[in-house]
């Protein structure tokens, strides 16, 4: 018998919901999917994050496999996104870290040893802005990931962060919030 039919078999079944169909691919293929994800990253808990996240995507899904076609192609497909929607969060990241550093370096009040001290920078923020910044900045959550975690829609998440980002280039330009406005600034 065809190792691939037997997958095919399988994912057909945990279409319909059998999730020991489920649980027999995922001890199946989760080997090749982290040697898949290993490969590109040299972080094993990078590797350990994506597969579980790959097995997640794929619960979520799982409807759009049709049947009698190839499974491995369209589980290595879904795995692919997820390496690459990776990459790209974490080369934004990056690049994110690395201008900040730059300001904080330039501008922010040192903490102790000269280090720039992020928590004496957002201080004079309002709690739910910078625990947006916290979130989107520091921890790298998304806009959606943000909303769902605050438990608001992510157009308040956009206009907290959005509130936040204008006081803190005032603070680090030296200008005051009331400096160059004719209204009130109002906490989000």
């Amino acid at each position: 018998m065809d190792p691939n039919s037997d997958l095919e078999m399988l994912m057909a079944r945990y279409q319909q919901g059998d999730f020991s169909a489920a649980t027999a691919l995922i001890y199946r293929l989760s080997p090749q999917l982290h040697r898949f994800f290993a490969v590109q990253f040299a972080s094993r808990g990078d590797a350990d994050d994506l597969l579980q996240e790959t097995w997640l995507r794929i619960h979520q899904v799982r409807h759009t496999y049709r049947a009698g076609e190839p499974v491995l192609p369209w589980f290595y497909a879904i795995a692919r996104h997820i390496r690459v929607d990776h990459y790209r969060k974490a080369s934004r990241t990056r690049g994110r870290e690395e201008r900040l550093e730059d300001v904080h370096e330039a501008q922010a009040p040192p903490g102790p040893g000269g280090a720039p001290n992020l928590e004496a920078l957002l201080a004079p923020l309002p709690e739910s802005q910078r625990e947006v910044i916290e979130m989107l900045k520091v921890a790298g959550m998304s806009l959606e990931e943000v909303a769902r975690a605050t438990s608001s829609s992510v157009g308040s998440v956009k206009q907290k962060a959005h509130r936040a980002y204008e006081r803190l280039r005032e603070q680090l330009s030296g200008v005051g919030l009331s400096e160059g406005r004719t209204g009130d600034v109002r906490e989000g």
